[in-house]
């Protein structure tokens, strides 16, 4: 292989211009997907059968799935770790009292399962992430 060559094949396997803007903009539209569960997760997370809080405990599964499928698709831990901020952010914020005495997340039995089996939950789905490298840069049609 010539110098000529070499050099033509690595500038074909460099990131374009827009990569870094491409990237940015995914992992910020990861940390809004984690401010939604949190949200949506906030209010909907006590639902009982009979005593047994199987909202929560329903979130718990989402809450695993959701991180670690956006870190596998990422290819990185940090692609696990952008929504799980965004939901701890956005749930701890629910369940702090507000001036007028009201949250969104109890302290009863859903509450605890859902803030801290959801923190267990999401830890755990950044710790098992793989790191493979980002589908986002990968060009398409090379080995």
């Amino acid at each position: 292989m010539t110098e000529e060559t070499q050099v033509a094949v690595e500038a074909e396997d460099a990131p374009g211009p827009l990569a870094g803007a491409v990237t940015g903009a995914a992992y910020g539209v990861l940390f809004l997907l984690g401010v939604v569960l949190g949200v949506v997760g906030g209010f909907e997370h006590a639902w009982y059968a009979g005593q047994v809080p199987v909202g929560a405990i329903a979130w718990l599964a989402a809450l695993f799935a959701v991180p670690y499928a956006m870190g596998r698709l990422m290819g990185g831990k940090l692609g696990a770790l952008v929504p799980a901020v965004g939901w701890l952010l956005m749930s701890f914020l629910l369940a702090t009292p507000q001036r007028a005495g009201d949250l969104a997340i109890a302290g009863n039995s859903a509450g605890y399962w859902y803030l801290y089996g959801g923190a267990v939950a999401v830890a755990a789905a950044v710790v098992v992430t793989r790191s493979t490298g980002s589908w986002l840069l990968r060009s398409y049609g090379r080995p």
